[in-house]
């Protein structure tokens, strides 16, 4: 059992239902699997939301995104993915991403600069760390 799969376990477990919880790591292992966070910013500008990516890296308030913008630019097969990782429908995790997507990118961008080959793992240990002392 890797690293990344211990914190996983310690984030959530591998369902989101039971508990009440939410695996972080399975959503930080899908946004690897989307390009990174640069490929997803990316899908977001591409899709029209150039002004509402750059409010999340920039040191201002993040603007909101809608679970139907989500699903307008991710892939319906990359959300089932994601969906069926989280024990979910596509609906409530397109609903999920556009809830921490925002504050993910702004964690990662402290200093308002596009993330350049972010650290997950940090970033997992960070939610950790807020979930256990938050």
């Amino acid at each position: 059992m890797g690293l990344l799969d211990q914190l996983g376990g310690m984030l959530g477990g591998n369902s989101s239902n039971n508990s009440g919880s939410v695996d972080y790591m399975a959503i930080l292992q899908w946004v690897e699997q989307q390009g990174g966070i640069s490929g997803l910013l990316d899908k977001f500008r591409q899709g029209g939301l150039t002004e509402v990516v750059q409010s999340w890296i920039g040191t201002g308030a993040n603007l909101p995104i809608s679970g139907q913008q989500v699903q307008n630019i991710i892939s319906k097969v990359a959300l089932q993915q994601l969906s069926s990782k989280l024990g979910m429908g596509s609906q409530e995790t397109s609903g999920l991403i556009a809830q921490l997507l925002p504050d993910i990118v702004d964690k990662l961008s402290p200093k308002g600069e596009e993330p350049v080959n972010p650290d997950l793992m940090s970033l997992g240990m960070s939610l950790l760390k807020g979930k256990l002392f938050g």
